[in-house]
């Protein structure tokens, strides 16, 4: 990989969804404690959120017993927090920054741009029916998504067990864009890709995939995380059990950000040109 010297201008960025465009891992909070309190256990605390966070729901709902002992099944947990996810999901709001990061990125798109064009697409691990019910009521906010490009949990070109932190999501989500170039327009790189993450387990998958990766983490994960941010932006937490390093980062070498929200994003960093 390069150093901090020789990146190109982004002419895509990946986002993911959940607690990173919206707050709904605040609601993925709420529904669980629901379910917990009925059983008299404690509240989730953000050391196994930040396990759970972007992984595909199963996996993660295994997890999530393994740490809670329920005394039912994985199948029924996930039937009852389900029902309060359904009730919820539908109130999702946007983050602070994301509204006006869209915007912007959608008027390189506008002639005469000063710059490149930044293409966008999303890479989340919500199946079909939550992304449903998670944005139904914002369908002007993902009207910047194209549906060809647009990567979700069950997407059947993704295989059983491959989700984050493994990096097909988003090597996927590269893919549907240029599939979608117009023409004329050359192939886009992994390097010319920056991947906008809130998990872990997301950052260390756009890593993997040869991303630039930009960490906007909940502020209890930031806390979890503090002093290891480093670590984090190269994919070298550990939290995802043994991976081929070579696929990963070294500390320092510039190839992802943190930053604690998306408001004033600096897009000189990344050679993006936007339209005032």
């Amino acid at each position: 990989m390069g150093s901090k010297a020789d990146f190109r201008p982004v002419r895509a960025c990946i986002f993911d969804m959940d607690g990173l465009l919206l707050n709904t891992e605040d609601i993925y909070s709420q529904c669980a404690n629901l379910v917990l309190a009925k059983y008299g256990k404690p509240d989730i605390p953000w050391s196994i959120k930040a396990r759970l966070q972007g992984r595909p729901g199963p996996e993660a709902n295994k997890l999530f017993n393994n740490w809670a002992q329920l005394p039912i099944t994985n199948e029924e947990y996930a039937a009852e927090v389900s029902v309060h996810q359904r009730a919820f999901f539908p109130t999702a709001k946007p983050l602070p920054g994301v509204e006006a990061l869209l915007a912007a990125l959608e008027s390189t798109k506008r002639a005469p741009a000063p710059g490149p064009r930044v293409h966008i697409a999303l890479a989340t691990s919500s199946h079909s029916k939550n992304f449903e019910l998670k944005t139904t009521h914002l369908t002007d906010l993902f009207s910047v998504f194209p549906a060809e490009r647009r990567v979700l949990g069950d997407d059947p070109r993704i295989a059983p067990g491959r989700g984050k932190p493994l990096p097909d999501i988003f090597l996927l989500a590269l893919k549907s864009i240029n599939d979608t170039l117009p023409e004329g327009e050359m192939p886009i790189e992994p390097e010319e890709c920056l991947v906008f993450e809130d998990s872990v387990p997301g950052v260390e998958a756009g890593r993997r995939a040869g991303m630039r990766v930009l960490w906007c983490p909940h502020p209890m994960l930031a806390k979890e995380y503090a002093g290891r941010e480093e670590e984090v932006l190269t994919g070298r937490t550990g939290e995802a059990g043994a991976v081929d390093l070579h696929q990963l980062g070294q500390l320092g070498d510039g190839w992802g950000q943190y930053l604690p929200t998306l408001e004033n994003f600096p897009y000189d960093k990344y050679g993006i040109k936007v339209v005032q």
